[in-house]
């Protein structure tokens, strides 16, 4: 059966009753008395996680998606009942206005260090912040990324909604799906050299280990060539792209500057010539919901998976 990130809001949670559960948020440890009952989601893969474990009425809106990015038709089914509350990140009166208990957000996903939007600043208004997975190295230190990342986030909402079976149930699903796609894939030689081009032109920005692009290649077979980059998202010079000599290039499609219009800059600058990814024509365009933690990651390694074994 197809699964649709509507197909579990139609069960209802009215009249469930939880004991006191605490999870890991970061550095935080967060204890919730009950459920939420006003959440709000900021970005379109967070936003996605609620969605996908049937959180819709537990939810009184949404942040932060249409200010940078389109929803597919999907997407809009399923918050076709919530508002957005803000195109971009939400201040801090946004989220009190809309007697919000509970907020789903991370480090440059919604919230920035000394930003006037923490957990912290939240917390005297009775809303509890917690907090993406992959962006916990904005404030202290984590393991490089892995799918382990949204699937613990996925296991944390669980707990948080008191919806612990239907959390382990996609989890398992997940990992089921992705294990059986990748063993009928054909073995690779060695593990293609791989580039995450998001976006610029005077020097591009990337993702380095601890950023879900760097999970996803790995789950596909590749190798990041900037998996030594100690950082999350950031620039590099083109210099150094060029010297790793990416046989393959993913490019993340969101924004003004379309694919189509990434991959043509990188064809048509006498600069990358020479870099097989650009020679031999090998490029893969993910969404940004799909290259950002998600129920998407899955279809997103498949992708890559794919990609890698092309002739």
């Amino acid at each position: 059966m197809k699964r649709t990130l509507t197909t579990l809001t139609a069960l209802s949670l009215a009249g469930t009753a939880m004991a006191q559960t605490t999870v890991q948020s970061c550095e935080r440890t967060v204890t919730f008395d009950a459920p939420p009952q006003a959440a709000i989601s900021n970005d379109v893969n967070l936003t996605e996680m609620m969605l996908v474990l049937g959180l819709a009425d537990r939810m009184v809106g949404y942040t932060g998606i249409s200010g940078w990015k389109t929803l597919d038709e999907e997407m809009t089914a399923g918050v076709e009942e919530l508002p957005e509350l803000s195109a971009l990140y939400p201040t801090k009166e946004v989220l009190i206005g809309a007697d919000a208990d509970f907020f789903f957000a991370g480090w440059n996903y919604g919230m920035k260090v000394g930003g006037e939007v923490t957990p912290e600043t939240l917390e005297p208004f009775g809303v509890a912040v917690y907090e993406l997975t992959e962006s916990c190295i904005h404030i202290g230190e984590k393991d490089a990324a892995s799918m382990d990342d949204m699937y613990n986030d996925l296991r944390n909402l669980g707990a948080i909604f008191d919806v612990s079976d239907r959390a382990q149930t996609l989890i398992e699903g997940y990992q089921t799906e992705l294990s059986a796609f990748l063993d009928d894939l054909p073995k690779l030689d060695a593990a293609p050299r791989v580039f995450v081009y998001d976006s610029g032109a005077d020097v591009p920005f990337t993702a380095g280990q601890y950023a879900m692009p760097n999970a996803l290649i790995e789950a596909a077979g590749g190798t990041n060539i900037m998996n030594d980059l100690d950082k999350s998202w950031a620039t590099v010079g083109w210099e150094a792209v060029v010297e790793r000599n990416p046989e393959i290039i993913v490019i993340i499609n969101y924004g003004e500057v379309t694919a189509a219009q990434k991959i043509e800059f990188m064809k048509s600058n006498p600069a990358f010539a020479d870099i097989d990814a650009v020679r031999n024509d090998r490029f893969v365009v993910l969404e940004y919901v799909e290259a950002t933690p998600g129920p998407r990651n899955i279809e997103a390694v498949k992708t890559l998976g794919a990609a890698f074994r092309a002739e």
